[in-house]
């Protein structure tokens, strides 16, 4: 058996800004997807098949997507960068729609991935050097007020 070979990719985390401060002040349930939640489970899983990407931790249909851990090999950069900015920009549309002030932070590295394999939350955001380089990513979006795509 051959070793599998790193290719360059991007390692993307998308993370809903104040999601538990929102669903206190809306009322709606953590445990059933909402008008933000949804629209985020579709974005993630159209950039998935546009990008040829795999979910790494965090698309959930029946409870509404508010995180999500995303590798995409051998990727057009330019145009995933574009991609994510339209999902930021549509939740942050569907903040404004629904009086929730909801928006997205979204933390994205480049640079050699290998085998993507799904993984527990913890593992998810630390398990490969690039996995927790678009963590920081994500900390510094969040750091800087949130709605943010960063790239590190």
């Amino acid at each position: 058996m051959e070793p599998s070979k790193a290719v360059r990719g991007a390692v993307v985390i998308i993370d809903l800004d104040r999601f538990k401060e929102i669903v206190r002040e809306t009322g709606w349930s953590e445990y059933t997807p909402n008008p933000v939640t949804s629209e985020l489970t579709m974005l993630v899983k159209e950039l998935i098949s546009k990008h040829f990407g795999a979910v790494i931790h965090g698309l959930d249909e029946e409870r509404g997507t508010e995180e999500a851990v995303l590798e995409f090999p051998s990727v057009d950069e330019e145009a995933l960068l574009e991609d994510l900015g339209k999902i930021r920009k549509r939740i942050e549309e569907i903040g404004l729609q629904t009086g929730s002030g909801a928006t997205v932070s979204i933390g994205v590295a480049f640079g050699a991935i290998g085998t993507s394999k799904p993984a527990k939350r913890r593992d998810a955001y630390r398990a490969t050097p690039l996995r927790l380089l678009a963590f920081r990513a994500l900390q510094r979006a969040k750091r800087m007020g949130g709605n943010k795509v960063v790239v590190l």
